[in-house]
Formats: structure tokens, sequence, C-alpha cells
């Protein structure tokens, strides 16, 4: 199978436009920037702002997902964890009391704030989003992968050997292409999302 899914992979690529492939590529830097600007707006660690930002991802647009972070951020900063609770957030409570969690806790480390973030796709994302070589595995990246789109309710569990095995696709794909496996991650999933119009 590995071979198979390594060339549905690839497939996608070969769909990517310049124009995304420079985005995709540039995807999680700009995605650390923004991190860096709200670390500095708002006097919190870097790292925090990353999994803040991790944190309020599912389920939502990254346009919003940025918003709700700055909101949240500003409202734990100004008004401490009661403003932060009552602000709210495109994405899941349990999410939202992580990044408020994240907050409350005042570790500056990555590592502190991923053992907050527990979920496997919250760590991979806050991760290649600090920089680190990882890759995110989440619902679009399974289909992509598998070379069949399924909506995401009927993406199947992904455990730690299935996710390890598709980790290891991406980035045998990415070495193949001279790239990183989260710059690769970043192509497909902006061009799976066009090709097949999904919003988020």
């Amino acid at each position: 199978m590995t071979k198979k899914n390594i060339k549905n992979i690839k497939a996608i690529y070969e769909l990517a436009s310049a124009a995304e492939i420079a985005y995709g590529m540039a995807w999680y830097g700009v995605a650390k920037h923004i991190a860096i600007t709200l670390a500095d707006r708002y006097s919190v660690p870097v790292n925090q702002a990353i999994s803040v930002l991790a944190a309020l991802s599912p389920r939502n647009k990254w346009t919003r997902n940025v918003i709700d972070a700055e909101q949240l951020i500003n409202a734990y900063v100004t008004a401490g964890t009661e403003q932060a609770t009552s602000t709210k957030v495109c994405t899941f409570g349990a999410n939202k009391a992580k990044a408020i969690k994240i907050l409350e806790s005042g570790q500056e480390t990555l590592l502190a704030a991923l053992e907050i973030l527990s979920g496997p796709k919250l760590r991979e994302f806050a991760s290649c989003i600090a920089g680190l070589d990882e890759v995110c595995i989440d619902g679009h990246a399974w289909c992509i992968w598998q070379g069949s789109r399924v909506t995401l309710a009927d993406v199947p569990r992904i455990g730690v050997k299935l996710r390890r095995e598709i980790k290891g696709d991406y980035a045998q794909a990415a070495d193949d292409l001279g790239l990183k496996a989260s710059e690769l991650q970043a192509i497909t999933w902006i061009t799976w999302r066009r090709i097949h119009g999904i919003a988020k």
C-alpha cells in the first residue's frame, strides 16, 4: 500500500498551481510569524501563542482561527480566565478550555503546551508552526494519502500505527520532491481544498 499511497500524495502535488506551491511552502512560516506578532502584542510566550492557535483550529477556518486566538489571548491578558471563558470562538468548548489552560499554565516551553494539547493532530499542528520536523495528519491528509475523498465524519480513527505509516509516506514523497514533509502536507492540503471546494 505504501507505494500507492506515496503516488496518491504526489498526484495531488502535481495538480497544485505555482501559486499554491509557493503558498504551501510559506504557510507554516507565516503562521509562526502570526504567533510571534500575537506574543509581542500581548506579552505572552511565543510557544503559548503557537499552541493557542493550534488548540482553536479544529473545524475552524484559518482566518477565523487567527481572530479567535487574538480575541482569546487579549481577553485573558486584559481580564483573566473568566473573561477568556466567556469569549466566543468557532471551535469546540473543550478546545477553548485547552487554549485557556495553556495561557494559565505560565509555561514558556513548547513541550509543556504540547502536553496540554494532548491530541496528536493538535500536537503536530503546533509543532509544524513552531518549525519542528513534523507533519500534521488530519482528515484531509488521510483522504489525500488514501486517494479518495470522504466526509471528515467518515474518516477512520487514525491510530498510532496508521499515523506513523501516513507520516512516513508524506516524508518519503516530500524527500522525493525536494521538500519538507510539512511543506508537502500544506501544499497538498491547499490544493485538495481547492479541488473539492472545501471551506474549512
